[in-house]
């Protein structure tokens, strides 16, 4: 584990709206951890570590909970729909050598031939993999790729030890040649923009 991933938990024994309110304002998250079939524990988390570490998906945190260390994988992250502040995080016990199923985002690296275009049909793949070892992404490349290839689950290289979920015949890119249609959509949408673009700007003028 990285030396990033260690956070200490402080155990809190108050609740309600106004409790994780004051929590915030002192840069701390409200959390739950459960699992394993323990009682679930409420701590606070500190705010700013923590907010970095989950910016990665399917993040593991190493917790120092009053001494006692506990793995804990980041399940849910709720947030206030205007401002995007977390409110309250999810955390999910995991052991050592254990194997979950996550979500794994997918990159697109390369580019595909010329004139063609790299559609990413599935953000991510589901898959079985040891807790301590998720891949942060799977990179599928479109490099030198032609019209009409595809890459689907069964295509993407997977981690020593994991196993897919996610059907192997899943589309996950597909190439493509935009059609004129398409692409005279997108000049007339570029136009209309711009003529919108001018008539603010003569609006302000005769302001």
């Amino acid at each position: 584990m990285s030396e990033d991933t260690k956070v200490h938990a402080e155990v809190r024994e108050q609740f309600g709206k106004g409790f994780a309110r004051r929590l915030r304002a002192a840069g701390k998250i409200p959390a739950v951890i459960y699992g394993h079939g323990t009682e679930p524990v409420h701590v606070a988390l500190p705010g700013h570590q923590v907010s970095l570490i989950i910016r990665r998906a399917n993040a593991l945190l190493e917790l120092d909970i009053e001494g006692t260390a506990s793995l804990a994988l980041v399940k849910d992250v709720q947030r206030d729909p205007v401002r995007q502040i977390i409110e309250h995080i999810d955390l999910l016990v995991v052991k050592k050598g254990e194997k979950i199923q996550v979500d794994v985002p997918i990159v697109v690296v390369g580019e595909p031939f010329a004139g063609t275009v790299a559609n990413l049909d599935a953000t991510s793949l589901a898959v079985e993999v040891e807790a301590t070892h998720i891949p942060q992404n799977f990179e599928v490349s479109v490099e030198g790729l032609e019209e009409g290839q595809h890459i689907t689950a069964a295509d993407v290289k997977l981690p020593k030890g994991a196993s897919l979920l996610a059907d192997p015949e899943t589309l996950i890119v597909a190439i493509y040649v935009p059609t004129a249609e398409a692409t005279e959509d997108e000049s007339d949408e570029v136009s209309a923009e711009g003529e919108a673009a001018e008539a603010q700007s003569e609006e302000t003028a005769s302001e």
